[in-house]
């Protein structure tokens, strides 16, 4: 490009260092803050002087352990550098670093080409979706083969290409990265720069620069490259920040490391969060610009910069602050647990508050306290962070502590749907609360939802329930490790408007967590390595007969080369080791690949679980037993009885096996539906109001069953059935009580009324329902009420102060004299009323499932019918169907269409 017009002020970018082990890149930080006028002379690492090594372990191991910021200005752009830790042991402190980064340089060692960190690193950075430059170091050295690393590169991808190459070669290159830009490229002869941006950002593209850090050779080029081809993301006025790292500086302050990612961030101001009794409020009492092991103070941090905070306790990595999300779990995990031995003397609780520090500044410790054992166990990702941590503990809190032989960390998740039930009810205190356990994907990790009506159970009390669900992990009942891949949903609950407190919806909800689990059919899981074994033909025999002995599932050898390439995965408690024996029996020609693929079920459970020996039943930490009250006292009903106890009915029930919702997505009876004992609550209420219910089709079925079996008694089957049936539905009820619409509905209501009233007309094509469609007319000037047809169903815009709740209660009394009437709402007084009209309800949730399932069909419907009939009559697409069928058919495509562009809006 002819330089692009620079804007007075620079940007701010915010780009992250990332490399596998000794592939040079804490030495190309060092040339970089050099050549950009930060640094007045070069440090080295094997000198024990580079600028962002600043701790004694990173000098004498001369590897990059904890993360760094550096400020780097330059020209036209402020670049703020995040060096990460490049030793796989300490790669959860590089994945954190991930999720703020704007751009990331990728360095690759000449000569050791593409390693299997890297190709981890690249998975994650797909993830995360950061751009990314790459800058192919060490190129000086013997060994180096540009053209081979290229290759190498390429096989990552494809949008690898070399950015030190003449600049046609180069352009070419760049052009077939995409469609748009090649055909771009074919007429003008050339890629301007704002293409190459934009395919950077959309990751399609990955400029590669060749030299040698240690040299300075290549290193000003990528510089340029970096200033010329990245620009400032748009940021949103409304504030927001992301925390990503939480360290102690040496007097022992806590300091929150974050990136503003919206609005501004003024010294002093308030920041807030968590939920129910978590919320918090503290002041951000200095801002910190960190550059190496100095820093220093700023008055305000604008979106786009990265700052260190002090005086905030409650800060965690990945949290979100303001109007910024917290962040998913990260895909690397410690697979190791190791018991942490004390010296002689050392109380364990001072022992376990000194570890609690070092987890929150790195959460993948998992620090765990076995309260019954009294042992305490800490993850590990490998033998080098073992020693660092144990050299951390002596420095820092001058405790000596060894460790224990590593093994397995286990997860457990269960099969089937479940309910489980807890309820606590000591002398004046209440709550009661049944979840649905339901298995999840695998590699989902935990979900919570609830589907209970806030006319069962208030927002609030729903909310600390979710709250309660979230702030542990939950151990199983198959060895006592922690649950996963599973969602939990409130489908219903109960307080009592005195005797109810939070801590009685803490004690319930676990109860019901323990309760389901000891229930279910649980399935133990351990974690699996993605594989990619290359070992000389000569020994590929060798090769699968060792991956049959450590139950390694794997595809056929494919040849590459001289070579052959078995690919699969196997349990990492196999895997343990297999690499020396790899570079042994092949006398160093053998490499092994191995990245994390996940929990999956364990290979040999039984033998697990015998040897680990977990008795659930008596672990009286995490019991499922209840707490009922009974003549002024509380008494406890074991897990196994509190079924029969409970106060309430939740309506769920398991489906039968082998049916589609138990197999894919676990039956929930709906959100809003009022419980048995409500009905009868609502029914009396009525009664006493307005006198019994006199309608034959209102009584109990088991009664009408009885006295048709018996020929006698009041009740008597109707001998005609009225058609056809009406269903009335309360338009903005329905609206606002549908999470997707409701979310439309914030942006713009008449749109998410359009979606509405065509879900509607799709509902009624495979309905045997007349729908009436009834909205509020709020504050419109008219004298009667707006009845217009559209499509197949009918519309009502009620008239001026006329409440959709009156209309259909009007209307409900005249039609259900000569016909059935339904009507869906989760209006409580308004079902009461029509409950005595003779109407049956049906609640928002209800109704929803039945307007999918109309949609499911109905496009079933149209794809077997294309599929016979589209070959025949493709010039006549409803010339078989009835006149009625063709209506509907025609009304849904167009109500599709009209969808999509109001989507596409």
């Amino acid at each position: 490009m002819s330089e692009q017009k620079r804007n007075t002020t620079k940007n701010q970018i915010c780009l992250g260092l990332l490399a596998h082990v000794d592939a040079g890149k804490t030495t190309l930080s060092e040339a970089m803050l050099y050549e950009g006028g930060q640094l007045r002379r070069l440090g080295r690492v094997d000198h024990q002087d580079a600028f962002l090594d600043t701790d004694v372990q990173e000098r004498e191991r001369g590897i990059t352990i904890f993360s760094k910021q550096a400020v780097l200005p330059l020209e036209h752009t402020a670049f703020t550098l995040l060096d990460t830790p490049g030793h796989v042991d300490f790669s959860s402190e590089m994945e954190r670093t991930l999720q703020v980064l704007d751009y990331a340089v990728l360095v690759i060692s000449g000569t050791d080409g593409v390693q299997s960190h890297t190709r981890t690193l690249w998975r994650l950075l797909e993830r995360y979706n950061v751009p990314t430059f790459l800058f192919i170091n060490k190129m000086d050295l013997d060994g180096a083969d540009h053209d081979k690393v290229l290759a190498e590169l390429q096989k990552l991808s494809t949008g690898c290409v070399d950015f030190t190459s003449p600049e046609a070669e180069r352009d070419e290159n760049i052009a077939v990265c995409d469609e748009d830009t090649l055909a771009h490229y074919l007429e003008t002869g050339e890629v301007e720069c704002p293409e190459i941006k934009r395919l950077i950002k959309n990751r399609k593209l990955f400029p590669c620069w060749f030299g040698s850090a240690l040299k300075l050779d290549g290193v000003k080029e990528l510089l340029n490259g970096l200033e010329m081809y990245t620009e400032m993301p748009e940021y949103p006025k409304a504030f927001g920040a992301k925390v990503f790292k939480i360290a102690h500086d040496n007097q022992g302050a806590r300091l929150t490391y974050l990136k503003i990612t919206g609005g501004a961030l003024p010294v002093k101001m308030v920041l807030k969060g968590g939920a129910g009794e978590n919320v918090w409020a503290e002041k951000a009492d200095q801002l910190r610009i960190y550059s190496g092991g100095k820093f220093r103070l700023a008055e305000e941090v604008t979106a786009g910069g990265v700052c260190t905070v002090t005086g905030l306790t409650h800060t965690y990595p990945g949290q979100g602050l303001g109007a910024e999300e917290d962040t998913p779990a990260p895909v690397l995990e410690s697979f190791l647990t190791y018991q942490v031995f004390l010296p002689d003397g050392m109380e364990p609780h001072t022992a376990v508050r000194c570890l609690r520090v070092l987890e929150e500044e790195d959460p993948q410790l998992h620090v765990v306290w076995n309260e019954q054992l009294h042992e305490i166990h800490v993850q590990i990702m490998g033998a080098v962070q073992l020693e660092v941590l144990q050299r951390v503990l002596k420095e820092r809190f001058k405790m000596e502590v060894t460790f224990g032989t590593g093994s397995i960390v286990y997860r457990e998740t269960i099969e089937e749907p479940v309910e489980g039930m807890g309820h606590f009810e000591p002398l004046r205190h209440y709550a009661e609360v049944h979840l649905l356990l339901a298995p999840g994907e695998r590699g989902s990790g935990m979900r919570f939802g609830t589907v209970c009506s806030m006319d069962v159970l208030d927002r609030n009390w729903q909310n600390l329930i979710l709250t309660h669900l979230e702030e542990r992990s939950y151990p199983g009942v198959l060895t006592g490790s922690p649950i996963t891949d599973m969602k939990i949903t409130l489908l219903i609950g109960r307080a009592h408007l005195k005797h109810t407190e939070g801590g009685d919806f803490r004690q319930a909800t676990y109860r019901a967590v323990r309760h389901g689990l000891l229930q279910a059919k649980s399935v133990l899981l351990e974690p699996w390595y993605d594989f990619r074994l290359e070992v000389p033909q000569s020994q590929v025999g060798r090769a699968i007969s060792d991956m049959q002995r450590l139950c390694a599932e794997f595809e056929p050898p494919q040849t590459e080369g001289e070579n052959a390439v078995i690919t699969g995965f196997a349990p990492v408690s196999e895997m343990q080791g297999y690499t020396l024996e790899v570079a042994s029996y092949t006398r160093g020609l053998g490499s092994l690949i191995c990245m994390p693929k996940g929990y999956l079920p364990c290979h040999n459970a039984e033998e697990v679980i015998e040897h680990i020996g977990y008795d659930a039943e008596h672990d009286l930490e995490n019991t499922g037993d209840s707490v009922f009250c009974s003549h002024g006292s509380g008494f406890v009903v074991p897990w196994r009885e509190a079924a029969s106890h409970m106060h309430l009915e939740s309506g769920w029930k398991p489906e039968k096996p082998g049916t589609k919702s138990a197999e894919t997505e676990a039956p929930v009876r709906a959100a809003a539906q009022l419980p048995p004992v409500f009905d009868d609550e609502l029914r009396a209420i009525f009664e006493r109001t307005y006198g019994p219910i006199r309608r034959r089709d209102m009584q109990p079925q088991n009664a009408v069953r009885a006295a048709e079996s018996s020929g006698k008694g009041e009740w008597k089957v109707p001998e005609k059935v009225f058609e056809p049936e009406y269903l009335l539905i309360d338009g903005y009820n329905i609206l606002f009580a549908w999470d997707d619409l409701n979310k439309v509905a914030e942006k713009d209501i008449d749109t998410a009324r359009q979606i509405l009233m065509d879900k509607i007309c799709n509902y009624q094509s495979f309905s045997r329902s007349t729908c009436i469609l009834v909205f509020d007319a709020y504050r419109v000037p008219r004298d009667v009420e707006d009845v217009i047809r559209y499509h197949n169903i009918s519309v009502v815009f009620t008239k001026q102060a006329e409440t959709a709740d009156t209309y259909i209660e009007r209307a409900t009394f005249e039609i259900s004299k000569k016909h059935r009437v339904r009507v869906a709402t989760s209006d409580g007084a308004e079902q009461m009323i029509v409950l005595g009209h003779g109407a049956r309800r049906v609640t928002a949730s209800e109704f929803k499932v039945e307007v999918d399932e109309a949609n499911k069909r109905m496009r079933e419907v149209i794809a077997d019918w294309n599929e016979k009939e589209s070959a025949r009559h493709a010039h006549k697409p409803f010339k078989n169907l009835t006149d009625q069928t063709q209506s509907n058919l025609r009304a849904y495509t167009e109500n599709n269409k009209t969808q999509r562009k109001e989507n596409g809006k």
